[in-house]
């Protein structure tokens, strides 16, 4: 090529003719790395100081919350006693009594004998009224005699009465952390003995700080065991005075006594009386868990094993006090041993008795003073010589599975007898009164163990019973005498809300229905561990070829969040 500056050549090379080409693309060739023996040792280090410091953040977070469970019991507030309120009588209805009398005479009365079914419809129908008033007086009887025994004991405890004072108080303290029992009353004091947590069993470390600020478990000092201890001791000091004078409102003053296992000897004794007068308790501010601490300037001959030392600290031993100047606490101590063997009134066995308190169950089985009598027994009370029963045909009993329904037979809506049989742990029966739209018309048509009757009487609880290692609960229905509003009944059950077990912890659990003819169902709802609450079943108003029926269906379908979903669903208010 010519530039007119001479020959210019211009090459490239070919590098002996192989192209080079340069590629943008990553390999994806794979390489395996292996972490060291370092980062592995670092790793494991690592994970086990994370666990250390969750145990002590856990350690921490319970001694915390153990403290102030120890030493708040004071801050609690008791209601005072009032008079006993007796609950109204159940209101019954001619149609419920008019059902009751026709399940009794209709009984063994075959479907094709007309004749013998109208004559017993009306001998039904002129027992009815006389049945009817017979138990309305009756329970009318019933509840003035209950109102004036409530107003007797009302009176006796107001006027100190021994028996009825301590039995209240005890009642009261069956649920208390450091148990108390009531031992009597002069005049207007009563005297207590209380438990109180052995010193051996207090926790030994506390929360602290380390030097550089962080969170760390730090063991008590002696002193610092005692004081917390001592704490306690007051905070349960007080609320069992407190509960005391709510509980018994003519007491003016309580003689207490504080027994524990001492330390040294590991033997019980006193370390802790005095006299609190109910003014003291009352006008004192209890504020603070370091209020509780009070309890031993506001008392009258108050004394205690802990003391403060003359430079202001507290004494780091726990000895009995001398109960040489209280008569009461020596001639216990004089006339008891330690050791329940030697046959004598033991201090141990008090120890034992005091220390197993347990709380009574509100809802134990007790005899309903509102029982209303069957038909049968009223009926048979007023004749000299009671006629045999009719013969019943062969019952038959048909199991059901969800979703399954029927017509009930018209035996069935004069009374149809409900039993719910369970075992494994505690249930309730309920019964929801319902429109067609699922829900109440009001309170009153919820049936459960604190509103056991309802529609004058024509949906009942009849209470719960143990069968062996069975619970059953009974109720009754009397399809014929509920209100027209009554569209549904809902058969429900709900787990008891104390337990916060589910419908899972259920075993052999039943829901039965039978007739008077004998004829009946059963239906096993599902142990269901999600919920807490289910309808078993439904009865419902129907109609078949333009005439009314009562219809059964089988549902075991629930709720997680137990009572009050149900309740709610069915339209209940639950506050």
């Amino acid at each position: 090529m010519s530039t007119g500056l001479g020959p210019f050549y211009a090459s490239s090379s070919l590098r002996g003719s192989r192209r080079t080409t340069t590629s943008t693309r990553r390999t994806t060739q794979s390489r395996s790395v292996a972490p060291s023996a370092a980062q592995m040792e670092r790793a494991r280090r690592q994970a086990e100081r994370a666990q250390q410091e969750a145990d002590r953040d856990a350690a921490i977070a319970q001694l915390r919350e153990l403290r102030r469970q120890m030493t708040s019991v004071h801050l609690q507030s008791f209601p005072s006693a009032h008079p006993p309120v007796i609950g109204d009588a159940p209101q019954l209805g001619l149609p419920w009594a008019l059902a009751e009398a026709q399940t009794f005479h209709l009984q063994g009365v075959g479907w094709l004998a007309r004749a013998e079914r109208a004559g017993a419809k009306q001998r039904a129908e002129l027992d009815a009224p006389a049945y009817l008033a017979a138990e309305s007086a009756r329970l009318s009887a019933v509840r003035e005699q209950l109102t004036d025994e409530a107003g007797h004991w009302w009176q006796a405890l107001l006027a100190h009465d021994e028996d009825t004072v301590c039995e209240a108080v005890n009642a009261a303290f069956s649920d208390n952390p450091a148990a108390g029992c009531a031992l009597g009353v002069d005049g207007s004091v009563l005297s207590v003995l209380m438990r109180h947590q052995d010193f051996d069993s207090m926790p030994t470390q506390t929360p602290g700080l380390t030097s550089s600020g962080r969170p760390a478990l730090k063991n008590l000092t002696k002193r610092d065991r005692l004081l917390w201890w001592l704490t306690a001791m007051g905070s349960n000091v007080v609320a069992t005075l407190k509960e005391g004078f709510a509980t018994a409102p003519g007491i003016t003053a309580i003689d207490l006594a504080v027994l524990t296992r001492l330390p040294d000897t590991q033997r019980l004794g006193f370390v802790a009386y005095g006299r609190w007068t109910r003014q003291a308790i009352e006008t004192t501010p209890w504020r603070e868990p370091e209020d509780a601490l009070r309890f031993l300037d506001i008392g009258e001959d108050v004394a205690c094993s802990v003391t403060t030392t003359a430079s202001g600290n507290l004494s780091s031993t726990l000895k009995p006090l001398d109960t040489a100047r209280i008569p009461g606490l020596r001639e216990l101590l004089d006339h008891a041993q330690d050791e329940p063997e030697s046959g004598e009134p033991s201090l141990a066995g008090l120890d034992s008795t005091l220390s197993g308190n347990t709380p009574p169950d509100d809802r134990a089985v007790t005899a309903d003073p509102y029982r209303i009598r069957p038909f049968a027994e009223w009926k048979h009370s007023h004749l000299a010589e009671p006629p045999p029963a009719p013969p019943l045909p062969p019952a038959t009993v048909s199991p059901l599975v969800a979703g399954q329904t029927l017509a009930l037979p018209e035996d069935a809506w004069q009374g149809l007898s409900i039993a719910f049989t369970f075992a494994g742990a505690d249930a309730d029966l309920t019964l929801f009164l319902t429109g067609n739209d699922g829900t109440v018309a009001g309170d009153e048509d919820f049936v459960f163990y604190n509103q056991p009757s309802t529609a004058n009487g024509a949906a009942r609880l009849l209470g719960k019973h143990a069968q062996g290692p069975h619970t059953t609960e009974r109720a009754v229905i009397h399809l014929s005498a509920l209100p027209d509003r009554v569209q549904r009944v809902a058969v429900a059950i709900n787990m008891d809300v104390d337990t916060g077990l589910t419908c899972g912890s259920l075993t052999h659990a039943a829901l039965s229905m039978e007739c008077v003819t004998g004829t009946g169902w059963t239906f096993s709802p599902p142990a269901d561990p999600d919920i807490r609450a289910m309808v078993i079943a439904e009865l419902y108003r129907h109609n078949v070829n333009g005439e009314p029926v009562w219809k059964l269906r089988a549902i075991g379908q629930g709720w997680a969040d137990g009572l009050d979903g149900l309740a709610r669903a069915h339209g209940v208010n639950v506050e």
